[in-house]
This record gives C-alpha cells, structure tokens and sequence, in this order.
C-alpha cells in the first residue's frame, strides 16, 4: 500500500538516513519536498511505503521506518498537520546560486546609484560654495555691528567644539572609547596619560558639565511642549471656524448713495512710501481706482524718499490720477524722524483730516481690489465699539523661489490661524501694518502713532485693545503685496519684526498691568500675545535646536531623547503647513529653514530686550515690483501713450525736457547688488557639522541626519544659496 493520506495525521519528527529510510518521532513534524523524477512521467518521486506504519503507537514513542525507493527529497519544516499539502510552501525558502548573485547585483547597482548621486550632490555644493566664496566682493559680508557679541559666543562654542572633537577622536583611536560605559577607578586600568585625561575628562562632563545641560535641555523642552500645545489649540479654533462657518458679516447694502438711507462715509487713504521706485506705480494706480464715490475719498502719498528722482516719478504719477478726476495729494517731508509712524502721524495733522471718520492704510507694495472699501468700511456701520477691520495678505511672487514658498507657509498660517482664531474668540490681534481701516477716532482715543518703537503697527493695536476698541479680521478679503525674495531683505525684515516687540513689551507691560480690561486679557496679552510667541518661540528654538544638541553629541549623558528633535517637530511642522496644502512636498526643507532662522529671531528678541543698537535699525524692504494681473503691462503702456499725449498739449520746452528725464529715469534699472555671506550662520554650520561627526563615533543615527541636513542648511543660508541670486 502506497499513499500519501497518512500525513495528515502524523504528529511526529521524521530523520531521514543515508540509506533512504525515514525515520518517524512523536510529537514533531517535518515534510518531504517532492520533485519530478525524469524517469517517471507523471508521477512524483521519492515514493513512501507506509504499509506497517499505521497499525504502531506513536504516542508511545516508538519509531516507525518508512522506506523510500528513489530518495530525491529534501527536509523543510511544516507548522501544522495540514500544511504539508499547501503547494505553495513547497519551493518556499530554496534559492539558487544564480538568483543569489541577480539580487546581490541588483542591490549593488542600487547602492553604486545612491553613492553616485549623492556624490552629484556634494559635488555642486562644492561648486556653488567655491564660486561664491570667489566673486563675493570684500564689503559684501554681513556687518555685525553692535550684534558681535552673539556671533562671538558661537565662535566659543565651535572652537571648544573642535577642540574636543579632536582630543576625542585621537582617544576613540587607541581604544579609550571602552571607558565610555566604565569609568576606571583603579590606577592598573589606565594604560597611558592619554588614557588618563580622557578619564579625567569624562568623569568631569559626568559631574558638572551633563547636568547644567540637561537642566536647560529640560526647561527648553517643557518651552517647546507649551508652545507646541498653543499651535494645536490654534489649529483646533480654526478648525472649528470652518466647520460652523463663522465669520463677521453686514448687510447687502449698507450705504446708499442717492441720499434715501445711510451715505457713505469719508475715508481716507494712505500710501506710505520711501524710495520705492519698483512699486510706486501699481501700488498708486490700485489705490486710485478703488471703487468709493470720488467726493468722499481722499487719497494721500506720503513720500519719505530721500531720492529726488524717485520724488519726481512718484510727483508725477500723482499728477496723472489727479487729471483723471481722483482726489489726491502728494506730501513730502523734509526730515525722515520716527520711520513709517512718523510720516503717518505727520498726515493725521493736517486740518482736513477732521473731515474724514476712517482711514485705510496700504504699504507701496500693497494692490487692493477696486471693491476693498465696500467689504470693509460696512462692518463698522451699527458696530461703535470697532476700531479696526484687518483684511488678508496674499502674494504675488509666492511662487518665485524656494525662499518665498517657505515665506508663504509662515505667513498663511499667521494670517489664516492665528489671526482669524484671535479675531473670532478674543476680538484683538496685532495690526498689520497694512490692508487695513481704521476708525480715526480709535486712533485718537489711543493716543495716535507714536515713534518709540519699530513696530508702531503692533504699537497701536494694543493701545486700542487697552482702551476698549475691537477688532474684526476678514480672511476672504485679499490684498496682493510681495515678500522679499532676496535672504539678506528677508532677514532685515525678520529682525525688524521680532525685535520691535520686545521693545514694545518693556514699554507698555505697566499700562497692561493697571489698565481697567478684564484679567483673562491681561493673561492674553502678557503670557500668550508676548511671552509666549514674540519670546519664548525664539528662545527655545535657537537654543535647544542649534547650542544644546549639538553640545549632547559631546556629552552623550545629557542626550536628548529622538520625540524632541524629530517627532513633534514633524508634527508641529505638518500643522503649519495646513492652511497651504500645495506646500506639504516642502516639509523637510521648512522644518531646516526655521530652525535655520533661529538665531537671526533670537538675536533681534534679545536685542530688543535689552535695547541693544540694532533694535531700533529700520530699513525698507527690498521689491522686485511684480504685476498682480497678466495684462497690467499692456494696460501701463496704454496709459503711457494717453498720458504723453495728455501732457504734450500745450507744454513748454522746459516742461517737455523735464518729461523726458523723468521716462530716462524710469526706464533705468537699479544695479543689483551682490549676495552677502553671513558670519553666524556660517559659524553655526560649522558647529553643526562638527557635532556630526562627533556623533559618528557614537553611531546615533537620528541624531547624525538631523546634524548634517540642518548644518548643510545652515551653510547654504550662510553663502545666501537661498533665495534671489544677484549677479
């Protein structure tokens, strides 16, 4: 009797012997392959006699011997009673010679590909460093000024890291690194001096240095924790928004222009300007054609330039909307005091600004829609107690470069989160700027534009929260402007906007203290608006990212753990990125870039702090003057050619040379400057890459990538490799 059915109930191991026999234990299970045997055509070999078998106890333990007449065979485990019947475990496991080599090929191929692109990669960077480094001018670098002193303290910390760094890898060499997890305590142990200092050296990190760090490694990280449960509560309210379509709303028809019901009221518009030859021209003629009756707007150009060409340019584009029928005035001042709060407290002197109950407010660069005013100015009507309606950037040039695609997930983010969430649930959130109207006489109430800090925006809004007034953000009303695209305008603008406020704070924290709002905005406006975002944001994130992680990799006792530099991160990163989803491919290079501007936020914090001389350094941001429509330049030529023939009626020789020189002056273009390399990013880079290596010796690998991508961040923003590229 030859059949194969019995091995379905066998529970027991089988040896198989040279001689072809198999022999059958209890309490175990094993298979025989079968392969086609050429001699037989349609029968499988070996063959099985199980004759005898059956009829034995094999829960006794006795063997069985099982006879096999051609034995062609080889031994796999089987997991189960049934699973020797399963074909396709039958030729699980067997590879040959020839599929070992293909995918031992094939794996090497891949590796080869990764090597040679990565060696692509370090090649250009290379190429493009050299080349900077080559055709940057002398002056071009960053001056420093009163800032040295944070520049020096990186310098500190990169020599002693270098210093250990070598003195590590010469005692990783001879072998001291075992003393890594058993510090000798025994004279027989230490073989050398050299073995000698190095214990020295790890029993003082141990004892003094590990826990400083690991004390300011766990205040920073309860910092980032708070902060990182401000942002989701944020990301929550807005959710929350969009689920119940909450937003401030008025009726169809407020106003009424033929006198049966409420008229319009008198707004007026300013346009502060300083030097701004790229803008001046779009952002005057969108302002001009605001779609308000002509009677009860104004529309004044406070020009700060100290160019008189550019006053020239800008006297004449007024020229022209004043023939056209608009109504508006050109000023000049002579004297350049207070910056932007200064031109515009100069305007709101004038007499006939008691005319006027609101006032909108756009930068040079700023284009509103013709119908701005009547999405705005209506929330004020039957609404006394609202001082401000803030509408939304959008930009023009977001797509320009990588700088100005990681610009717009910033900005989205402030504008769609945190603003609308602080407009809809607290009714106070600092003003713009900019893409705005006022109620002129919250503006009075609050005392008016005052000089004493950089940021007369955020100055304003919190003497009007202070006072009573509130405000409404409206996220469906766009204003298209420009960010910098250049690094070194981004930058001075970054500083501007984060040293400004802790200018702000230590002015005005008495008057929060003793003003007569409720408590809980106090707390708003102390912990959260202040402490929280303007302070502790910068913080934590320029020391415990760029100074204590890259000191950890020297004192492995103080490491931080991989959920703080990686996980919420990652997580924090992704909740920023919400509100522009065509940005989640440029995750990674925001997280870099953020840490990577850091230490220009920490710097401008605390010079702001303690009234250090960069705190109170103004400069107007850099445009390129980009076109918000697609035809705007066929419309601009059409208005060239009615306004030449405008002007040529009846003008003198005089008159028609002057014309003449302004289109020269408008047809030259501005010499670009060249990129600047900056000394702490720089120095920063080289810190970074340093503790890299060092953590090589320590073979950390989340803590390594992370290392050399932020340090290889650093060093591109260092050569100012990000961004626009002058020639």
């Amino acid at each position: 009797m030859k059949t194969f059915a019995p091995f379905s109930k066998i529970h027991s191991p089988f040896r198989v012997s040279s001689n072809g026999f198999c022999l059958i234990f209890p309490y175990h299970i094993k298979k025989l392959n079968y392969f086609p045997s050429p001699l037989l055509e349609d029968k499988m070999a070996p063959r099985l006699d199980f004759s005898d078998w059956w009829a034995k106890d094999t829960r006794k333990g006795t063997p069985v011997v099982v006879k096999m007449e051609n034995p062609n065979y080889s031994v796999v485990e089987i997991e189960g009673p049934d699973s020797a019947f399963r074909p396709e475990e039958r030729t699980r496991g067997r590879k040959n010679a020839k599929q070992v080599t293909w995918v031992l090929l094939l794996k090497a191929h891949r590796a080869v590909g990764c090597l040679t692109w990565l060696a692509t990669v370090f090649w250009s960077l290379l190429g493009s460093i050299k080349k900077r480094l080559s055709f940057t001018h002398p002056l071009g670098s960053e001056r420093l000024g009163r800032d040295r002193w944070l520049f020096s303290a990186i310098k500190l910390f990169l020599a002693l890291s270098l210093l250990i760094l070598a003195f590590e890898t010469v005692a990783y060499l001879r072998g001291c690194h075992y003393f890594e997890n058993h510090i000798p305590t025994s004279t027989l142990e230490i073989q050398s001096l050299l073995h000698l200092v190095y214990v020295g050296w790890l029993g003082f990190r141990a004892d003094y240095i590990a826990p400083l760090i690991k004390s300011l490694s766990k205040f920073c990280i309860v910092l980032f924790l708070i902060q990182s449960v401000d942002r989701l509560i944020l990301c929550l309210g807005c959710f929350w928004i969009k689920y119940k379509k909450i937003k401030p709303r008025f009726d169809e028809e407020p106003y009424d222009a033929e006198g049966c019901g409420y008229v319009y009221p008198m707004v007026l518009v300013q346009i502060p300007m300083c030097n701004e030859r790229e803008v001046y021209e779009q952002s005057i003629s969108a302002v001009c054609q605001l779609d308000w009756p002509k009677d009860r707007i104004l529309v004044q150009v406070l020009d700060d330039s100290n160019d008189e060409s550019i006053q020239q340019l800008i006297k004449a584009e007024v020229a022209k909307w004043s023939q056209k029928g608009v109504n508006i005035i050109y000023r000049h001042r002579l004297v350049r005091t207070g910056y932007k709060a200064g031109n515009l407290k100069s305007a709101m002197s004038c007499d006939y600004v008691e005319a006027y109950e609101f006032v909108a407010i756009f930068d040079a660069d700023f284009q509103p829609n013709p119908d701005f005013l009547k999405l705005t100015v209506p929330h004020f009507k039957d609404n006394p107690e609202l001082g401000l309606v803030q509408a939304r950037w959008t930009f023009v040039n977001k797509d320009e470069n990588l700088l100005t695609r990681l610009q717009n997930i910033n900005l989205c983010f402030h504008f769609e989160v945190e603003q609308q969430v602080s407009g809809v649930f607290l009714n106070f959130f600092g003003f713009n700027g900019t893409a705005g109207v006022w109620r002129i006489k919250a503006l009075e109430e609050s005392g008016g534009w005052l000089e004493r800090t950089t940021v007369e925006d955020m100055d304003i809004a919190v003497r009007a929260h202070l006072h009573g007034w509130k405000f409404i953000y409206l996220n469906d009303v766009k204003v298209l402007c420009e960010v910098p695209e250049s690094y070194e305008a981004y930058k001075k603008q970054q500083h501007r906007w984060h040293s400004g406020p802790m200018q702000l704070f230590r002015l005005c924290l008495g008057s929060i203290l003793t003003s007569k709002i409720a408590i809980w905005k106090k707390a708003n406006l102390i912990l959260l608006f202040f402490l929280l975002r303007k302070l502790i944001l910068p913080f934590y994130s320029f020391t415990l990212f760029c100074i204590i992680l890259p000191l950890t990799m020297f004192v492995p006792e103080a490491e931080l753990p991989v959920w703080v530099i990686c996980y919420i991160p990652v997580f924090m990163s992704f909740l920023n990125l919400l509100p522009s989803p065509k940005s989640f491919p440029f995750i990674v290079p925001y997280l870099l870039f953020e840490n990577t501007m850091s230490v220009t936020k920490f710097n401008a914090m605390v010079s702001g702090l303690f009234q250090l001389g960069s705190s109170y350094e103004w400069v107007v941001t850099k445009k390129a003057g980009r076109s918000s429509e697609s035809d705007l330049l066929s419309i601009t030529e059409k208005e060239t050619l009615d306004k030449k023939s405008q002007l040529l009626r009846g003008v003198s020789d005089s008159e028609l040379l002057e014309l003449n020189q302004l289109e020269e002056q408008k047809q030259k273009k501005p010499v670009k400057k060249t990129n600047k390399i900056f000394h702490k990013e720089l120095a920063l880079a080289f810190l970074l890459l340093t503790a890299a290596v060092r953590s090589l010796l320590a073979a950390q690998g989340v803590h390594f990538y992370f290392l050399l991508f932020q340090g290889v961040t650093f060093l591109l923003v260092g050569l100012d490799l990000i961004g626009e590229q002058m020639s």
